[in-house]
Order: structure tokens, then C-alpha cells, then sequence
């Protein structure tokens, strides 16, 4: 479970005139529940993405994750440009914990990206397709409860349209397993992932049951 306590969040917070992001966010994901995150342009999904992945602190407030959460898909703040891809992968694998079996992770996650020898080359010589990729490959390699999704990052491999088709259909597996927290370009994809849905309006947070009733309250508002 995923559960957040009147979470605040602003950037720039010395200044006063600054806007909320987030005011007074409250609510509490089940595990095995996959949530869609609805809202205009602005409206804090990424944001919030971030705060419960933890690559983001909050203004205060508190968010207690009693699950295996991921980063969020693409992120890449923790791979190092002068590290090769295999020794990136390798050292993410162990600081979360899977010491045992490393090396059939690796080789998975090098046949699944398809980079073939460039595995073993520096992450500054990869192209923004081949570290699309490696970041996917690397995502769904991993084992988590909640996986924290913008599908969009999946349309990383623009010329590569097969490797695009691989990945949404394995992320669409995974996802069936396990819960996901996510944001997408477009409702219908929305709707092929989520059942519960979260409207982000105003710095507020609205939970509906029913992924179809927060696209609702979202095209209500956007047409008032």
C-alpha cells in the first residue's frame, strides 16, 4: 500500500508568491491496484509520479510506501554517463538487493534492450534511442510491486517501431502482475492499463474507483 498524508509540494519554496503544485493531498492506493493520474498540462502528474518514486521530496506532508515502489520510467539520475551500460545495470541490480542473480538479469536485460555489444560501451557513446532502450530494459528487470509509469517514455524508440511494440506488450504483462501508477499521452491507453483513476485539479487530488469517472470530472472541467 501506498498511502499519502496532506502532502504539499512547491518549488522555489523561500518565495511565498510561489504556486502549489500539490495542497493538502491525501489518499491511499491498495496494492494490486492500477492507478491512472488525469489532469491538464501543469496540473502536478509528474510531479506527483516523482514524490512517490522519491526522487523528489515533498514541502511537507508524508508518504509511507509499504511496497517495493519503482523510480519512475526514464528516469535516469542514477546510471553514470562514463560507466558502460552492463556496469550500470549491474550496479543498480545491487543496491536493490538482488545479489544472487545478477548475471541472469544482465543477460536478460542486454537481449531484451538488443544492443548487443554496445552493452559493454559507455553510456555518453549511446544514442537518445539506445539509452531510451537500456532505461526500459533496465525498468522492467527489476522487481517491484508498483511500477510508476509515463507511458509516453515508451515511445522513446520513435524509428524503432518494433522494439516499441515489444515493449508496450511486456510493460502490459508486468503490469497485469503487479500495480502501476501511471500518466499517458492519450485516454485510450489510460483506459487499456487502469481501473482506478486520480484527477489532479487545482492542487487537489480526487480519487475515483473507476478510471472512466475521473476522465469524466477531467473533460467536465476542461470545457468550463
Amino acid at each position: 500500500m501506498i498511502i499519502l498524508k496532506d502532502v504539499h509540494k512547491r518549488y522555489n519554496a523561500d518565495q511565498k508568491s510561489e504556486k502549489w503544485v500539490l495542497k493538502g493531498v491525501s489518499f491511499s492506493i491498495p496494492l494490486g491496484v492500477s492507478v491512472g493520474l488525469v489532469g491538464e498540462s501543469g496540473s502536478g502528474k509528474s510531479t506527483l509520479l516523482r514524490l512517490i518514486g522519491g526522487i523528489e521530496a515533498v514541502s511537507s506532508g508524508r508518504i509511507v510506501r509499504r511496497c517495493r515502489v519503482s523510480w519512475p520510467m526514464g528516469f535516469a539520475g542514477a546510471l553514470r554517463s562514463s560507466l558502460t551500460g552492463r556496469q550500470n545495470a549491474r550496479f543498480i541490480f545491487r543496491i536493490q538487493g538482488h545479489t544472487e542473480d545478477i548475471e541472469e538479469r544482465l543477460t536478460y536485460l542486454q537481449d531484451f534492450s538488443e544492443l548487443g555489444a554496445d552493452f559493454d560501451k559507455p553510456l555518453k557513446s549511446y544514442t537518445a534511442e539506445m539509452k531510451g532502450k537500456i532505461l526500459f530494459s533496465l525498468f522492467i528487470a527489476s522487481d517491484f510491486d508498483v511500477y510508476l509509469s509515463d507511458v509516453g517514455m515508451l515511445i522513446g524508440a520513435k524509428r524503432d517501431l518494433a522494439f516499441k511494440t515489444k515493449a508496450i506488450k511486456t510493460f502490459k504483462t508486468l503490469t497485469e502482475q503487479s500495480g502501476v501508477i501511471m500518466t499517458a499521452p492519450n485516454e485510450r491507453i489510460l483506459k487499456q492499463f487502469c481501473s482506478a483513476g486520480i484527477w489532479l485539479h487545482e492542487g487537489q487530488a480526487h480519487w475515483f474507483d473507476n478510471i472512466d469517472d475521473a476522465l469524466k470530472h477531467h473533460k467536465e472541467s476542461s470545457t468550463v
